[in-house]
Parts: C-alpha cells; sequence; structure tokens
C-alpha cells in the first residue's frame, strides 16, 4: 500500500497538475474557503493569523513554531496586512528579507519589523528595469503581469521598477541556507525561480502561489532541482503549493488537522 504522505516523484508530476486544478475548480464550487472558515482545524489550533490564506497555520505547523529561523519573503507587501512572515519575526523571533518593489511599504518594516531587511526591488530572471502596474483598490495584486492586473482591477498607475534575480538579491545579503521561502508575485514565479539557485540556499520549505496559467512550470521547476510537494498541505490550501527537498522527512499527518471537508 502506497504511503498516506503522499511523497511526490517523477511519476507523480501529472498526477500533482491534475490534483491541484481539481484542487481549484473545488474551491470554486464550495461556498466558503478553508482560510476563511473560523472553524478550520488549523484555525483551532493556532488561533487568529495574519495571512491571507491558511498560510501562516502551515507554516507554524511545518516548522513547529521553531524559534530563530530565517524567511525571504519575496512580494512581501504591507508589514503585518495578509503577511506570510509577521508572526514569524514578533512572535518567534525569525529574521528575514522581505522583497517587493512597492517602496511605500518601507517604513511600515522600519518600524515595526526591526529583524527584517526590507527591499524596495521586484525579483525577476535578470536585472535591469521592468514596467509594475499598480491596480486602483487592491495593492495585493501590483505585478508586472498587465493582463493578469487589468483582469482583477483597474490599473491606477505604472511604475519603471528595478528588477534583479534572487541569487543576486541573496549573495548582496550575505544569505547562506534559507529555512523559509515564500513566494507571492502574481504569475511572475517562473521568472523569479529562474533566477534562483535553490540546490545553493537549500530552503526547508517553498511556499509559492500557483496561478492556474503558471502552476506546471513551477512544478517542473521544483521536480528539476529536487523538490517535491509536501502531501500533508496538499488539498488544505487551494492556492498556494508547499515544496520540501526530496528525501527530506515530511511533517506528520495529523487526521483531526489535515482533513476539512
Amino acid at each position: 500500500m502506497r504511503d498516506p504522505r503522499l511523497r511526490c516523484d517523477l511519476p507523480e508530476v501529472l498526477l500533482i497538475a491534475i490534483a491541484v486544478a481539481l484542487g481549484t475548480m473545488l474551491a470554486t464550487l464550495r461556498s466558503f474557503s478553508p482560510a476563511l472558515d473560523p472553524e478550520h482545524p488549523y484555525g483551532t489550533r493556532y488561533g487568529t493569523k495574519m495571512s491571507q490564506g491558511p498560510e501562516e497555520w502551515l507554516i507554524r505547523d511545518f516548522f513547529q513554531d521553531r524559534r530563530g529561523g530565517f524567511f525571504v519573503d519575496v512580494g512581501a507587501n504591507h508589514y503585518r496586512d495578509n503577511s506570510n512572515t509577521y508572526f514569524l519575526e514578533a512572535t518567534l523571533g525569525w529574521s528575514g528579507l522581505a522583497i517587493d518593489p512597492q517602496a511605500r511599504f518601507a517604513d511600515g518594516y522600519r518600524q515595526h519589523r526591526p529583524r527584517t531587511t526590507f527591499l524596495p526591488v521586484f525579483v525577476s530572471d535578470r536585472p535591469g528595469e521592468i514596467d509594475f502596474h499598480v491596480p486602483l483598490h487592491n495593492p495585493g495584486v501590483a505585478s508586472a503581469d498587465r493582463t493578469y492586473v487589468a483582469g482583477v482591477d483597474q490599473i491606477a498607475r505604472t511604475d519603471r521598477v528595478p528588477t534583479l534575480t534572487l541569487n543576486q538579491i541573496l549573495k548582496q545579503a550575505r544569505v547562506g541556507q534559507i529555512d523559509l521561502l515564500s513566494m507571492d508575485i502574481e504569475r511572475w514565479e517562473p521568472k523569479a525561480l529562474a533566477g534562483f539557485d535553490i540546490r545553493r540556499f537549500q530552503p526547508a520549505l517553498v511556499v509559492i502561489e500557483g496561478h492556474a496559467p503558471i502552476r506546471q512550470k513551477i512544478i517542473a521547476y521544483m521536480h528539476e532541482h529536487s523538490y517535491v510537494v509536501a502531501g500533508k498541505y496538499w488539498t488544505v490550501d487551494l492556492k498556494n503549493l508547499y515544496f520540501i527537498p526530496r528525501g527530506a522527512d515530511e511533517p506528520p499527518l495529523d487526521s483531526s488537522a489535515d482533513r476539512h471537508e
């Protein structure tokens, strides 16, 4: 019988894509979202959260509220609101990098996130400049992908912002190994991953938003670089993908918290 912890390898790449696609369809058909359900099992265990969805709960679960880790938050946005890393720093003493081209967020990090270095740059596959589209109502969906932003909200303005690769940023910041890589840059994730040597920095957990048009590219990159989907969180968060190094121990299953139907 197959181990229920769902360690994913090459023969399962298509299975992953199919399952995630079905999960997205299921989320659309549901009248509620697990992330917003006040009786969600992870909410019962971990309480309130700052992340938009269940990301904070699942990150805490994976690291078992370990103290003093290091994160890289790509597409960090506001220092607290919808943040995947605020709790890690404020409560568990983590430190890290917050990367977002919207420089207006810098003051919030300076005042409230002393362990975090905020970098006002956009992560892509090469250094240079790029058009960055800021929506009128929701700064959280700002992106270099104009089609995506225009499909979600009215574009308020387009800024010309600097780009660097993630490798360049980490080298300049003298970062060694990463505990958590969180990435949410609205369909630009494959470009950001193309400029990242994941084998060198070896994040223990990668949490990355997986929009349908680019999801397979993310899965292919991770497979090529020996990362697999953490099966425990596969159906808990239908918006993001959670990757761990191939061969690493899966977080233990807990039937009381890992099934939410």
